[in-house]
């Protein structure tokens, strides 16, 4: 009885989990539109990017203060009418188009594609199920932006041996006022950020200094290869010091709930989705303006707005770098403070984060090899609680052997069932027993479990990490199905080492529960069940030896009167 009682509390709480990660996912993505209201941005419509106030923003407007349009050209026309240039280093290949200056297509080399690991992962792209871009320009009546022509020297530059980073510039054409603006992208070896400076010259003399834009858009589509069973945020996010990380769903953009501006000196905003995110962080102490904006198309903006400096007479220049790649937390945290956040862990993060530390110190130390440091993982884990658990494996084993006498007060007492617990209760404390006392590790594992379940699901480090044999991806379920049955033989291995509950019905249901939860784990990441059932494998070791000690000291026998 007590072992349905225990697969049955880990059965709730699992469930529990599923629906409470599910609440937070959404509770956490609406958050956002009260916090970040704070008034809304003056001159600007739907579908334009938005002018800042300058009495919240601190930013000056510049010398015309009409909007630009902040629409984009349907994809298709972005992707059959521009010419578009290339960056290409040792970690990505960033196409930029030649209308706009806008990113257009981000390749990372180092990671393989959702649904064909053969081909390299594309984030940001145009023209194909997704549009997603980054774009820059200034603001105001006839200043260049992202709709504007420009022109490059080269086509193409690529990393060469013994290069630190790799460069392309784009130049306008003078607008009728005179003013020419100059892209200039920068990327640098082992890095996933394109350093993004724009330059002005032109202006009439005692001209204000011009407000840059830096945006993002995105359609609302979830990455491919996603799954209802795994729940995971894609949608925009931003982050200041005094207001910390927060996420702004798409849903909300779209209903007006978040189009709201932001002014700030310090944080980054950006674009969030399972492994991966884009994100403009100008440095700290810089003034600038965060929104949020629904398009046309189905599409969204996120973005910033801020000023230029001058460097010269009659030159302005601001620079904001752009983050396109995975959400490796040692890289993010280095860049930004609360970058590294976008890896979210839920509501227990707390043990998620020491988890992944754990695991990473152990695959950098010991081995290469993610399968085996989850198993070696396991296996410390299961020694640091091991007083806990061979306390409340000597309550099970006791149980077990008390299995007879159970047995016969339930042929005393045939099916008066109070009479039946009363009599129990009365074995118990004669012996020295508390029914609960298995419970006990598997109430501990709970916590480690779900946080486990978020690191393998979160860490792009485990993404595609092959383990043995069938098992390529161990954030991925087993496609055999496998360790799940695996798995569940150890359970029932393991039941067969408690007392069987005495009432037929609860008999029947642990012989069922192994199978049922094997068919659960279908679902889960591969590396989730490997661990559980390493973890099962060292219980019944533990478990068999101290039953064994119990029964040859003879716990259990008819005590003396």
């Amino acid at each position: 009885m007590e072992s349905l009682r225990l697969v049955s509390l880990v059965v709730f709480c699992v469930s529990l989990f599923l629906l409470g990660e599910k609440w937070y996912s959404e509770q956490t993505a609406r958050a956002p539109a009260a916090s970040t209201q704070a008034g809304s941005p003056a001159d600007s419509v739907p579908g334009e990017v938005p002018v800042p106030t300058t009495s919240t923003a601190g930013i000056e407007k510049p010398a015309v203060s009409t909007p630009v349009d902040g629409s984009i050209v349907p994809a298709p026309a972005l992707a059959t009418t521009t010419e578009i240039v290339k960056l290409e280093t040792d970690l990505m290949q960033v196409e930029i188009s030649l209308l706009g200056g806008d990113v257009r297509r981000t390749v990372l080399l180092k990671h393989g594609d959702t649904l064909d690991p053969s081909k390299p992962f594309v984030l940001l792209e145009t023209g194909g199920e997704h549009t997603y871009v980054a774009q820059t320009g200034l603001l105001g009546a006839g200043m260049p932006n992202h709709k504007t022509q420009f022109a490059a020297t080269v086509r193409e530059a690529k990393l060469q041996e013994g290069q630190d980073e790799v460069s392309i510039e784009l130049s306008s054409g003078p607008t009728a006022s005179g003013v020419v603006l100059t892209k200039r992208y920068t990327i640098r070896r082992g890095e996933y950020v394109i350093r993004t400076t724009q330059v002005v010259s032109g202006l009439e003399p005692n001209a204000p200094a011009p407000s840059a834009y830096y945006q993002l858009v995105r359609d609302e589509k979830s990455p491919a290869g996603g799954s209802r069973w795994v729940p995971t945020y894609t949608g925009i996010a931003v982050y200041t010091h005094a207001d910390k990380y927060q996420k702004v769903g798409f849903s909300d953009v779209a209903k007006g709930k978040a189009s709201h501006s932001k002014s700030a000196e310090d944080g980054w905003i950006g674009v969030v989705q399972h492994y991966f995110v884009s994100a403009w962080f100008p440095a700290p102490g810089e003034k600038r303006e965060f929104f949020t904006r629904s398009l046309d198309g189905g599409l969204f903006a996120a973005g910033l707005i801020t000023s230029t400096k001058a460097v010269k007479e009659g030159q302005w220049e601001v620079s904001v770098p752009l983050y396109a790649g995975p959400q490796e937390q040692k890289n993010l945290e280095a860049l930004a403070e609360g970058l590294q956040l976008t890896v979210d862990y839920g509501w227990l993060t707390v043990i998620a984060t020491p988890l992944f530390w754990l695991l990473s110190n152990i695959h950098s130390w010991v081995v290469q090899n993610w399968g085996v440091t989850i198993i070696l993982l396991t296996i410390l884990i299961k020694g640091l609680f091991f007083p806990l658990s061979a306390a409340s494996y000597k309550s099970m084993a006791k149980m077990r052997v008390m299995a007879p006498k159970l047995q016969k007060l339930k042929e005393i007492h045939g099916d008066d069932r109070q009479k039946l617990h009363q009599a129990m209760m009365e074995l118990y404390k004669t012996e020295k027993i508390n029914p609960l006392g298995g419970c006990l590790p598997i109430v501990i594992q709970i916590p480690v479990f779900i946080s486990l379940y978020w690191v393998l699901l979160g860490s792009v480090e485990m993404r595609q990490a092959p383990f043995a044999l069938w098992i390529k991806d161990l954030s991925s379920p087993d496609p055999f199905y496998i360790l799940p049955v695996l798995m569940g033989i150890s359970m029932v291995i393991q039941s067969r080492l408690n007392p069987e509950p005495p009432d037929p019905i609860q008999a029947k249901v642990m012989k069922i529960m192994p199978v049922a939860f094997s068919i659960f784990f279908f679902f889960f990441p591969a590396g989730l069940v490997l661990y559980w059932l390493v973890n099962n494998i060292l219980s019944i070791g533990q478990q068999w030896y101290i039953t064994r000690q119990l029964e040859q000291s003879g716990v259990g026998a008819q005590p003396k009167r």
